[in-house]
């Protein structure tokens, strides 16, 4: 259990230290559980993504979380925790003491600004991972919740708390149906 709490501290941290947000994060720790240590089907880290993503707080917290739980226990999740959140307070520290330097540097601007087509990448591959757990579902259902979803967020200023309760709903619905029509059949 130690080693595993071990590798999850180390994995977590790496890549908190080098993905830019939580969400260019998910690509890379689904490639690592799900591809390289083989901890998790692509199925169970959608299901964690999802949850992470309905949870409040931020999302690499909240996966870290999951991911550490499911893999190790409770010093599982907490070494995850650990690994995820000690860079970005690192590089805080250390952006407050040299901020005058920083942030007058024509050269750091530089670097900033390519960064941003990097994470762009790592938030596309995390949408195509995403999409492929759908498409594999082959229900037009959860197309139109995408559609309907994408639609809410870009045209109104309605908090997105409505179109979670609206994505639950349509959840539960489609849960009932299929429960009857389970009862029908069987």
């Amino acid at each position: 259990m130690f080693n595993k709490a071990w590798l999850l501290f180390i994995n977590t941290f790496s890549i908190s230290m080098t993905a830019n947000s939580g969400y260019a994060m998910l690509g890379v720790l689904r490639n690592r559980f799900v591809g390289k240590y083989k901890w998790f089907t692509e199925e169970e880290m959608d299901d964690y993504i999802a949850l992470a993503q309905s949870s409040p707080g931020p999302i690499a917290v909240n996966s870290s979380v999951l991911i550490g739980y499911q893999s190790a226990g409770f010093l599982g999740a907490l070494a995850s925790v650990l690994g995820v959140i000690l860079p970005p307070f690192i590089m805080m520290i250390i952006v407050t003491l040299f901020y005058t330097f920083i942030s007058t540097n024509p050269y750091v601007r530089i670097f900033i600004d390519g960064m941003q087509a990097g994470v762009c990448a790592m938030l596309l591959d995390v949408v195509l991972g995403l999409f492929k757990g759908i498409a594999k579902k082959k229900d037009v259902l959860y197309y139109i919740l995408m559609v309907i979803s994408f639609l809410f967020i870009r045209l109104t200023d309605y908090s997105i708390f409505y179109l979670a309760m609206f994505c639950i709903a349509v959840a539960v619905i489609k849960t009932l149906i299929m429960k009857s029509k389970g009862g029908e059949n069987g």
